[in-house]
């Protein structure tokens, strides 16, 4: 049998989550890629949509090659957040790109988006259910 811990505090709770929080904003707009090295002091991670970076900056991601205005403006994210000494992070659509990224220096990376993802295994399962392709491992039937 465990032995009961008492449950913290409402103070002690907040002062611990207050310590353990940690305040990511997306740079997604123009507004927010100009604003970047005054935003990045105030939070711990600079996050890049680029996707929507890209629309709102009118530079954005057509069948996944990046402009090199888009490109630019990754980069002015990621040296805000080193600058300010912060993390930086980014969404990928692919192993590729997030390996791209990471060795630019970027600490978190999305490896894939929701539509990616949900795409490659719709196509992977279709081909099975069609028997274009073999499942990767044995199933229930």
């Amino acid at each position: 049998m465990q032995a009961f811990e008492p449950q913290p505090s409402m103070t002690e709770y907040l002062q611990q989550a207050n310590d353990s929080l940690i305040t990511m904003v997306q740079i997604e707009t123009r507004e927010a890629l100009e604003l970047v090295d005054e935003i990045a002091p105030l939070v711990d991670v600079l996050f890049v949509g680029p996707f929507d970076l890209g629309n709102n900056i009118g530079h954005p991601v057509i069948d996944g090659v990046i402009q090199p205005e888009l490109d630019a403006a990754i980069t002015k994210v990621l040296e805000a957040a080193k600058k300010a000494d912060k993390r930086a992070g980014i969404y990928c659509t692919s192993g590729e790109q997030a390996k791209h990224f990471a060795d630019r220096g970027f600490h978190m990376i999305h490896v894939a988006t929701d539509i990616t993802a949900l795409t490659a295994v719709m196509a992977d399962t279709l081909a099975i259910a069609k028997g274009e392709a073999k499942p990767a491992s044995k199933g229930s039937y």
